[in-house]
């Protein structure tokens, strides 16, 4: 477990124990509290200390839910997410948020960059006051700004499976595109209802502690971001199942053209199998008459070889070949 106390009005960080908390909270300053790979012992201290609903709580332990806002007496908690750089595989960070005019406190699993860069922001500007809705703005901006870095990558990534098909389409591209496709089903699934959340920020539906109409302008601006993202998501889903096209198209081309060529082939030889299967019969005219060089090579080989050459001109000047 990794956990960081940051007091916004101070210049350094503090011990994170029971007393560094009670202390913030009685003297009413706001600060940050940072909790990664939260234990138990987190979580009893977030009951205990914090007092925070116990529905928030056992929120806040099960990770894997949809982005939602919910709003208690004297706190609002949120589930959001941001996205991780590549090459994480997932790309998703998942972000618990207890949030009040006292206290910012965050419950994740996993390294979550974007908070990271805001928390050493704050870290190297101590003193710097700001309201508390200004640090949930900033937090929430941070982890939606994160999606268009992750999109950006997948979009060379889908340039670069395009090339890839037109120049030689494998099975890997195919998978490839597949994979492509979840991962942005998933980014999606979470974008829409963080995008709503957004939308009950600044449209009135949901008030935050500290929150006037100077601050949901603000998150207004997050709104916008996330509409692009889900915008972008949309088109590049598109552009996946238009090169899954392109790859189906070209395979089906390449078939048809061996099996265009297999055809011409049988074409070809079928007059030869059937001159060397009548040959073949043991007709009394053959025995008698296919007694020499000359007319072995006059029956058994010109005469074959003129008409495999007649055909090949037929089928030419009827553009089959």
């Amino acid at each position: 477990m990794t956990a960081t106390l940051l007091d916004l009005n101070s210049d350094q960080h503090a011990k994170v124990d029971r007393a560094a908390i009670e202390s913030r909270l009685s003297s009413g300053d706001f600060f940050w509290l940072d909790l990664e790979n939260a234990e138990p012992d987190d979580f009893e201290l977030l009951r205990d200390v914090f007092r925070f609903h116990p529905l928030a709580l056992e929120d806040s332990e099960q990770f894997g839910q949809r982005p939602k806002l919910e709003e208690y007496d004297d706190f609002v908690f949120f589930v959001v997410y941001g996205a991780a750089p590549s090459p994480d595989a997932d790309r998703l960070v998942e972000l618990h948020i207890f949030y009040s005019e006292n206290y910012l406190v965050t419950v994740r699993r996993e390294e979550a960059p974007s908070c990271d860069e805001l928390r050493e922001r704050y870290s190297r500007k101590p003193g710097q006051l700001e309201r508390p809705i200004v640090v949930l703005y900033r937090l929430l901006d941070s982890l939606s700004d994160s999606f268009f870095p992750a999109l950006e990558d997948y979009d060379q990534r889908i340039d670069n499976v395009e090339d890839e098909i037109f120049r030689d389409p494998k099975d890997e591209h195919l998978q490839e595109i597949v994979r492509m496709k979840r991962q942005l089903n998933r980014l999606r699934r979470v974008v829409g209802p963080q995008r709503d959340l957004a939308n009950q920020l600044y449209g009135g539906i949901s008030t935050l502690p500290g929150s006037d109409p100077e601050a949901e302008r603000y998150f207004r601006d997050i709104f916008d971001h996330l509409i692009r993202v889900a915008d972008l998501i949309d088109s590049y889903k598109d552009l996946l199942t238009g090169a899954m096209d392109v790859y189906l198209s070209t395979v089906s081309n390449r078939l048809n053209l061996v099996v265009e060529r297999l055809t011409v082939l049988s074409t070809i030889l079928l007059p030869l199998i059937v001159l060397t299967g009548f040959f073949g019969q043991n007709f009394g005219w053959l025995v008698r008459h296919v007694g020499s060089l000359g007319a072995f090579l006059l029956l058994g080989l010109a005469l074959p070889l003129v008409c495999a050459a007649s055909l090949i001109y037929y089928l030419r000047r009827q553009r089959l070949l």
